[in-house]
């Protein structure tokens, strides 16, 4: 199989399920796929709603001592929590991240789904997940964590695609460059890493965290207003929710 990665979803923490989950699917017009039983086991609860081919998940821990309750004590619930990648090979990927120092936390075995989650110090700033679904290279195939009919549930009226994604550090090339490395993408100059569906954009920041998702949308000006409606704050074409920026383009 020839090699490939492709950001597949983004995941962000916060505190309670609600509002969260219905002010993404109400400000952005998305519809939630699915709501995964199998977190329980982590004391989390969850909802996935997919912004084209790349789902977007909130967990929320229901439990005290979960890792996802840990990361909003640490960073007071700013920050994405996890950048989740389909590839050919994650064992492959998860070795190569290993022989430079990043660790592995968990692998999840569900026939046909094999992932391999990396720790989050090693990897800095958010998780980093690869996966792989037997027999569904399709970018509209199978992918069990989103349900057995996602692609359903795809709604493009308001917003057509998640972008680009923002990542925050004080020293945001050293950041790209390590990210580069366990993703298998060679950063541009402009630190930035290029994937064939979404781009890693690396900012100066106080921290490090996954900052901002940028979305492409049809009417700016309603998805904006629907924000405000909502009570949320906005600046100019970006308000904050689920811990991130969210930005229009």
């Amino acid at each position: 199989m020839a090699p490939y990665m492709r950001l597949r979803q983004i995941c962000l923490v916060a505190p309670q399920l609600a509002p969260v989950i219905s002010d993404i699917a109400e400000i952005m017009g998305l519809a939630v796929c699915y709501r995964d039983g199998n977190v329980a086991k982590y004391g989390l609860e969850n909802a996935l709603l997919p912004v084209d081919t790349i789902l977007l998940e909130v967990v929320a821990p229901f439990k005290d001592g979960t890792t996802a309750g840990r990361f909003i004590e640490k960073t007071g619930g700013r920050g994405g929590y996890m950048a989740i990648f389909c590839c050919n090979d994650p064992d492959e990927r998860g070795r190569n991240a290993n022989a430079f120092g990043v660790r592995t936390a968990n692998v999840i075995d569900h026939a046909p789904y094999h992932g391999v989650q990396l720790h989050p110090r090693d990897c800095r700033a958010a998780f980093i997940e690869f996966n792989h679904t037997e027999g569904s290279d399709d970018i509209l195939g199978a992918y069990p964590p989103a349900g057995p009919d996602w692609q359903k549930f795809i709604r493009k009226d308001l917003t057509q695609a998640l972008t680009a994604v923002e990542m925050q550090s004080p020293d945001p090339q050293g950041l790209a460059e390590h990210w580069g490395k366990i993703i298998g993408v060679a950063p541009s100059g402009d630190a930035e890493l290029k994937l064939p569906n979404a781009t890693f954009r690396f900012v100066k920041g106080g921290s490090e965290i996954m900052s901002a998702l940028e979305f492409r949308v049809t009417d700016a000006a309603s998805v904006l207003h629907a924000a405000k409606a909502r009570g949320l704050a906005v600046a100019g074409d970006e308000f904050l929710l689920g811990g991130v920026t969210f930005r229009l383009s």
